[in-house]
């Protein structure tokens, strides 16, 4: 087994569907002595709800995932466990659930989209030339998530695709911390100590991601301190309502480490990469499936043509919220995108004491815990015969509405107490920016262009998504 993970290490999605397939869903991997690269994986719903729901309180992050994560997420939600992690929960769910939650979103997608994506496709289909559609919503999402957490508008997102120090750092910390999960701990632990190979790279990437953050927050509460007034809708951003939010008891008494810039910045890093590389993954893996499906691609534009108001029809067209709901099709069809390209292709968990799992397998004390949404998509006994196939009517019932999928047949949102608090807003925003290219724009890949998942933690494409900008007839 060893020697395979290593040889496959590039390719590590898909060797352990491979060997989740073979082993009816579910292995135990030991690894050599002091390699600290044991653990179990498995890819069976009734497990992942044993471990997610039913035994929750068993398992846990763990020290060797802090230790994995430590650089980059800190002590924010997604390493946190315990009452740091509910008071975490808590304060982004009062943020989402702020009156000027929406309205920002909204607010910002369509200036974005409008000013940023139409205007780079409208420059390449003039000119009759590739452009790499990952990197445009890569930077979309960033320049998306900064304005929203940071209230900073990195400016990444133009014709010339501009060299941004910080997003880059952002993605070589990706890579790094997906190598420490297949590597020996003693390994990746020895580069660091010596400071070479990936571990270098990890620490300039840190140190450069890190200046950013701190420069906004200083920036911030500098703002603040001198206002007078009261948040203006338009500067509404989740380090403004952080620093602000001061509204029971509870909250008055974590008032000095919720304001200590440390936490801003950990609480700010978790929620950029939940919101940012997650979206933007899941857009492009959604957007080819549809470019390489015609018949699904006429399918969505019919729908939004019957339900949608003929409105400003004209160049340039998205759509609201509110219409955005009734496209029953397009939510189905990202659905079925996400099963078969989970933007977090692994998830993973340490049991706090010994665990009997219902596939029967025996977990001891602190054994680490691997479940795989990328190979639950991949599974026949879960999802039939069928399974490769990109179909988003399994999702819909016989009535044309939406059908209820169990969270734990379907996880790329996790489930249970730690499932994503940001679903909804995840959902809309591929929604928002898939119906406005797609509605805009017919995208043609380039013959020949290899589709790779890449060697990170998250599932974004290995060369990126080459493609062809043509302006739809209609318009």
């Amino acid at each position: 087994m060893l020697p395979g993970l290593s040889l496959n290490s590039s390719r590590i999605h898909e060797f352990l569907t491979y060997v989740l397939q073979q082993c009816g869903g579910t292995f135990a991997f030991k690894g050599p002595l002091f390699g600290s690269l044991d653990f179990l994986v498995t890819s069976n719903p009734a497990n992942v709800h044993h471990i997610l729901r039913k035994k929750a309180f068993n398992y846990h992050k763990g020290v060797e995932f802090k230790e994995i994560f430590a650089e980059s997420f800190g002590d924010g939600i997604f390493c946190a466990d315990g009452d740091r992690w509910k008071t975490q929960r808590r304060t982004i769910h009062s943020f989402i659930k702020d009156s000027k939650f929406e309205e920002a979103v909204e607010r910002i997608i369509q200036r974005k989209v409008s000013q940023g994506i139409f205007v780079i496709l409208e420059h390449f289909s003039e000119q009759r030339e590739e452009v790499d559609m990952q990197e445009v919503l890569k930077r979309f999402m960033f320049d998306f998530v900064c304005l929203l957490m940071l209230g900073f508008d990195s400016n990444s997102l133009s014709i010339d695709f501009p060299q941004v120090p910080y997003k880059q750092a952002y993605y070589d910390m990706e890579e790094v911390l997906l190598q420490r999960h297949v590597k020996p701990q003693w390994f990746w632990k020895l580069q660091k100590w010596l400071q070479i190979g990936e571990e270098w790279k990890m620490k300039i990437s840190s140190e450069i991601f890190d200046r950013l953050l701190y420069q906004c927050i200083s920036r911030k509460k500098e703002l603040l301190n001198r206002s007078k007034t009261p948040m203006h809708r338009d500067d509404f951003d989740f380090l403004t309502f952080m620093l602000v939010e001061d509204n029971n008891q509870e909250e008055r008494e974590m008032s000095a480490f919720k304001k200590s810039e440390k936490y801003a910045r950990d609480m700010a890093f978790n929620l950029l990469s939940a919101g940012s590389e997650t979206v933007s993954s899941g857009l492009t893996w959604f957007l080819w499936l549809v470019a390489t499906h015609p018949l699904i691609e006429k399918s969505i534009l019919e729908e939004m043509k019957t339900n949608l108001n003929g409105e400003g029809d004209g160049k340039g067209r998205h759509f609201s919220f509110e219409e955005l709901s009734k496209l029953n099709y397009l939510h189905a069809a990202m659905c079925e995108s996400l099963r078969l390209y989970p933007p977090v292709p692994f998830e993973h968990t340490v049991s706090v004491g010994s665990d009997t799992l219902p596939s029967g397998h025996q977990i001891g004390k602190n054994t680490r815990v691997i479940y795989s949404p990328y190979s639950m998509g991949r599974m026949e006994e879960i999802w039939g015969g069928d399974c490769l196939e990109f179909k988003p009517e399994r999702w819909i019932s016989n009535k044309g509405e939406l059908g209820d999928v169990s969270p734990y047949r379907f996880t790329a949102f996790n489930a249970g107490p730690r499932a994503c608090i940001g679903k909804e807003l995840a959902m809309v925003e591929m929604k928002a920016v898939g119906a406005a290219v797609i509605w805009n724009y017919s995208l043609q890949v380039v013959e020949n262009h290899p589709i790779l998942p890449s060697n990170s933690i998250v599932l974004h494409m290995k060369h990126g998504l080459k493609v062809r900008v043509l302006k739809r007839s209609h318009l």
